[in-house]
């Protein structure tokens, strides 16, 4: 049966086939990271990350700390651009936004039932609401896997797109859990409609309960992105997450994105890379030396 979901998949030139993506993505990666490992880079890298903790643990008074920690990286390393964003839990926004100095790094927050997204809508809208009203820029929710794997398109659309205007003018980051999607295919398929139901950017992972980012789904959702750019002209953000730890990884994702989605791209506004670990272990290939500032 053809509605007007199935048909933006259908008339996607995007390729899926998963031998032409892993061949496409080894091509990159053989003839453009060696030019990209280099100080600039890990600097910029640096500079594009959602600083993150997402733990069972996390109370007023460790998350106080946390964002302490980049107030103190702004004043002694005033020559390195901060991180992008702290993104915490949607209950925290108003820590962050209490205890944040830095004028320049975002508040993101998981939302809508994070990390399964498994919950009523209204809990779900409610949750990004409040995360809102406490001083939250940025909004990450999880892609309705049920809905998408049901085939019921209508609704996880609707819900993508009731998000984005709960939302308002802060950023809508759609996480497509790239491990459960498994196949370009799907990977493929959720980006579109994601695309067409509002979302600012496209995030890989949870980082929870399946495996996390890949270079071929990297690949794919930048070629939507891509794709939907020259359709529409908006230009949608790509974030990598779930995984991402050490400083080459990170480099392969800022290469893929630089060959796919081009110069344009290489802001912090449109790259972001979803870390705990990472921000040590750029900074220790930056100074040399080993490096646990965070």
């Amino acid at each position: 049966m053809s509605d007007k979901y199935t048909d933006a998949i259908a008339k996607s030139q995007v390729v899926a086939d998963e031998q032409a993506v892993s061949h496409a993505v080894e091509k990159i990666i053989i003839e453009h990271l060696h030019e990209n490992m280099r100080e600039q880079v890990y600097r910029f890298c640096f500079h594009c990350i959602d600083l993150t903790t997402l733990n069972s643990t996390d109370s007023p008074k460790s998350v106080a700390k946390f964002v302490e920690r980049v107030n103190a990286f702004d004043e002694e390393h005033m020559d390195i651009p901060n991180v992008a964003a702290i993104c915490v839990y949607p209950n925290f926004a108003q820590v962050v936004r209490s205890v944040l100095d830095v004028t320049d790094v975002d508040i993101a927050c998981v939302s809508g039932a994070f990390p399964t997204g498994q919950s009523f809508i209204e809990t779900k809208i409610a949750e990004t609401n409040l995360a809102i009203a406490d001083g939250a820029d940025e909004i990450d929710i999880v892609f309705n896997l049920g809905a998408y794997f049901d085939g019921d398109y209508e609704d996880l659309c609707d819900e993508i797109a009731e998000q984005k205007a709960a939302c308002g003018d802060a950023t809508l980051k759609v996480i497509l859990e790239t491990g459960a999607l498994k196949t370009p295919e799907h990977i493929k398929a959720a980006s579109i409609l994601s695309l067409y139901s509002g979302a600012d950017f496209l995030k890989t992972s949870t980082g929870k309960g399946y495996p996390g980012a890949s270079l071929e789904a990297a690949y794919v959702m930048c070629q939507c992105i891509k794709e939907y750019y020259e359709q529409t002209g908006k230009m949608v953000g790509f974030k990598c997450s779930g995984g991402v730890s050490t400083t080459e990884d990170a480099v392969k994702y800022y290469t893929i994105v630089k060959e796919v989605l081009g110069e344009k791209w290489l802001t912090n506004e449109l790259f972001r890379i979803g870390a705990s670990r990472l921000a040590n272990n750029i900074l220790t290939d930056i100074f040399g030396k080993e490096t646990k500032f965070f």
